[in-house]
């Protein structure tokens, strides 16, 4: 979880405001609000998940809360992230239950499952969209491949993963686990914003 957690930082680190605007594979969220989003579920309900505490606590910052409105933003996320993957580094957080959202207790390993998609697959989607490479290695990407097979088709039941994107057995894992998750491994940023 620490690797992911600083793989997921570094991007943040390199993404400036001048690219909030710009084009992210998440359709429906631009750059800017795909970092809200990182930061929202690495970094406040991710932790919260795995203390157990319950989500939407009374002063827990809000869903949709502009993050990068802050001053020094992305060091104020690089804490909150290197505080979750602590939190998730002892193996207490992976047992029993707990909660990411308001919807309901679920298995901790699932949610700890959704914590490392989170670093690593929005981390990839804003290294495509803002010219940067995510650092994952072999152990990375098969944590996430693993996570990602056990639970890709309930995610796209649910809207939270597109249709697979057919990617070549010989591919790396990563890749694999991108297409998995719906994401096309080849995506690339639009001309316009180069």
């Amino acid at each position: 979880m620490a690797r992911a957690s600083e793989s997921a930082v570094d991007i943040v680190r390199g993404v400036g405001p001048d690219a909030f605007d710009g084009r992210t594979p998440c359709p429906e969220l631009k750059v800017g609000a795909l970092l809200n989003h990182l930061i929202f579920f690495t970094g406040v309900r991710g932790h919260a998940a795995g203390l157990k505490q319950p989500p939407q606590a009374p002063n827990e910052v809000a869903e949709g809360s502009d993050f990068t409105a802050e001053p020094d933003w992305a060091e104020a996320y690089a804490a909150r992230s290197a505080a979750t993957a602590a939190v998730w580094s002892v193996s207490e957080a992976w047992a029993g239950e707990t909660a990411l959202t308001g919807s309901g207790q679920m298995p901790a390993r699932f949610i700890g499952g959704i914590v490392l998609g989170e670093w690593l697959l929005h981390g990839w989607d804003l290294a495509v969209a803002t010219g940067q490479k995510l650092n994952v290695d072999d152990e990375l990407a098969a944590a996430l491949y693993e996570d990602i097979a056990g639970k890709a088709e309930m995610a796209r039941r649910y809207g939270v993963f597109g249709p697979e994107v057919s990617v070549p057995p010989t591919a790396p894992l990563f890749d694999r686990a991108l297409g998995l998750a719906g994401r096309d491994p080849s995506w690339k940023r639009p001309a316009d914003r180069m």
